[in-house]
């Protein structure tokens, strides 16, 4: 298994258990990359940032570079919640993070006292409704960039709102999931799913995937 930085392949370490590492100074913040594994390269599953899509390359994110300022954020109590389900695609008229921060106040004056997500990983397409996201760890580049997601929480704890995030964790969209040919342990030839082969929560080796 190797790294593909731009135009260089940088071959990976070898470890116990089934990992593979590689520490290089040429993976700063912005980088763009992807594994290549039995001389093709896909996108990193664990991604953060898919700027170009779930079949373009994964983009190096540092989350310690975001600056918060809601530190003295501390929630509220469950009696208080009134929720607001929101999906950010038909949320505002650009359909992003930012541009949600700008009907906060709207959902405050409803009585709201939180919002709940939509799932937002990243998922194929221009439009969708989230269930078919195959990046668990990358907010759809849709919607922003990571950083913007973060000003939206800020903005919510800011007007006294709590976040929430609907998320899927049954089943990967059908398009886009490259997990089977970089960690094929993670799914049994057993059972299958309508969007696709089903996660290995019971088959052989599934202690691996669970850990991952």
């Amino acid at each position: 298994m190797a790294l593909q930085l731009g135009d260089a392949v940088l071959p990976m370490d070898t470890e116990p258990g089934g990992w593979f590492s590689l520490t290089t100074d040429r993976a700063g913040p912005g980088a763009r990359y992807r594994y290549v594994v039995d001389g093709e390269a896909y996108p990193d599953p664990a991604s953060r940032h898919q700027p170009e899509g779930v079949h373009g390359a994964s983009e190096v994110v540092d989350p310690g570079m975001y600056v918060w300022t809601d530190s003295g954020w501390r929630g509220r109590a469950w009696e208080e919640i009134v929720l607001y389900e929101l999906h950010l695609g038909a949320f505002s008229e650009t359909g992003d993070f930012i541009g949600a921060i700008g009907q906060l106040d709207h959902v405050r004056a409803l009585g709201a006292t939180a919002i709940e997500l939509m799932p937002i990983a990243e998922f194929p397409g221009s439009h969708g409704w989230g269930y078919d996201g195959t990046y668990l760890y990358a907010p759809s580049s849709r919607y922003g960039r990571p950083g913007d997601l973060k000003r939206l929480v800020e903005s919510c704890h800011a007007r006294g709102l709590a976040v929430f995030l609907d998320v899927v964790y049954n089943h990967f969209g059908p398009e886009g999931n490259y997990l089977p040919a970089i960690a094929p342990d993670f799914f049994p030839d057993r059972h299958h799913t309508p969007w696709g082969a089903a996660i290995n929560y019971f088959a052989p080796r599934s202690a691996r995937c669970a850990i991952s």
